[in-house]
């Protein structure tokens, strides 16, 4: 029963990388691809049509073989995004996961494997991880060892390639679905025993982050609002792709705002040859939307908020400032401005990022 299991598995696999690579197969492919005879290939796929896995796309006609597709190798994943982004010297990756279980499962094994990755954090279903490039060891295997890690992260040509080791649920998500994620290039798998590793290819992306405020008015609008709606309109296609929508509270004390002196920012991977095009698009989307004239927007590229940034984030927080020191701390750290007065509250936002969530929203406690 073992073998038969075996052979099983074997065949099906191939089944459904034929389907993936080419929409089909044919009892030909499988027959050379396993290298058994045609009609051991042919009553293979006879029982897994008649088992409800593989469906008969056309029926044979003259000299035309018929062709047949694995109904499990259309795309159903929980792994629904994986991605990365890069400033040359780190590399973020992000895994969105259809379930929190899953997010968290890897999330704890990763952190406790180490190797590569010198951050991980979980926001609901979205897995974040910094690396850095290089190779190191993890030892995967059966409780007290972990389950998954990721040894090694590298550039190829403008992809960033994760090299990942894991064993069970972990190995049968790195066979099975992660080649099925929106944002994966490809998965090469090598197997040695009850260890499988595989390089999992994403394209590089450049991190951008882009903070928004003063886009209301007293009669109506929401800095929120606008700004969770420029994330929808900016990742309308594969070139910008959406991680995540804060809101932070900065000065409260502050006299010319609308309720409680909020302001925004959101995260975005684009590739590299599309970020100015996403900045025109973002004032041409802000300008057209907002309520107000005094409507801000900074942008910063990078995965790092620079110290004296965080700096900024306090002041604003803490005193009423003008734009002449958000434009010279903007200078000092490389990031962009664009519109009004609330450039003060964007440059703030953005000052704030990657911070948790208790802090961004209390503006009284002390930024680390």
């Amino acid at each position: 029963m073992a073998s038969v299991l075996e052979h099983r598995r074997e065949y099906l696999r191939l089944m459904r990388q034929f389907t993936q690579d080419g929409g089909f197969f044919t009892v030909t492919d499988i027959q050379k691809a396993a290298g058994i005879p045609r009609s051991t290939a042919q009553d293979w796929v006879m029982r897994l049509v008649r088992e409800g896995c593989v469906l008969i796309k056309k029926e044979k006609s003259g000299r035309a073989a018929a062709r047949y597709a694995a109904i499990s190798a259309i795309p159903q994943s929980t792994c629904r995004r994986i991605f990365t982004t890069t400033d040359g010297e780190r590399v973020e990756i992000f895994h969105d996961c259809m379930s929190g279980a899953c997010a968290a499962f890897c999330g704890y094994h990763h952190a406790r494997a180490g190797g590569v990755l010198t951050d991980v954090k979980r926001d609901g279903t979205l897995l974040r991880e910094c690396a850095r490039i290089g190779d190191a060891t993890v030892s995967i295997g059966l409780p007290p060892l972990s389950a998954v890690g990721i040894c090694g992260v590298s550039y190829t040509g403008n992809h960033i390639v994760q090299r990942i080791r894991c064993i069970g649920g972990p190995a049968y998500s790195l066979t099975d679905m992660m080649s099925q994620a929106e944002g994966v290039s490809r998965v090469e798998l090598d197997q040695s025993g009850g260890i499988v590793e595989g390089k999992v290819w994403t394209q590089a992306f450049c991190h951008l982050t882009i903070g928004v405020d003063d886009t209301d008015s007293p009669e109506g609008g929401a800095t929120f609002a606008l700004a969770l709606a420029l994330l929808m309109r900016l990742t309308t296609d594969r070139v910008v792709l959406p991680v995540s929508h804060h809101v932070v509270m900065l000065n409260e004390n502050v006299k010319n705002k609308t309720a409680g002196n909020s302001a925004s920012y959101i995260e975005v991977a684009v590739l590299p040859s599309r970020i100015e095009r996403v900045v025109a698009k973002s004032r041409e989307f802000v300008e057209n939307e907002a309520l107000s004239p005094e409507w801000g927007l900074a942008f910063l590229k990078g995965m790092t908020i620079p110290a004296g940034l965080r700096e900024y984030g306090t002041q604003v927080r803490e005193q009423v400032i003008d734009r002449a020191v958000a434009e010279e701390a903007a200078g000092k750290s490389g990031a962009v401005l664009y519109g009004g007065n609330g450039v003060i509250g964007a440059l703030g936002a953005v000052a704030l990022a990657r911070l948790p969530h208790e802090i961004q929203m209390d503006p009284a406690r002390k930024i680390a």
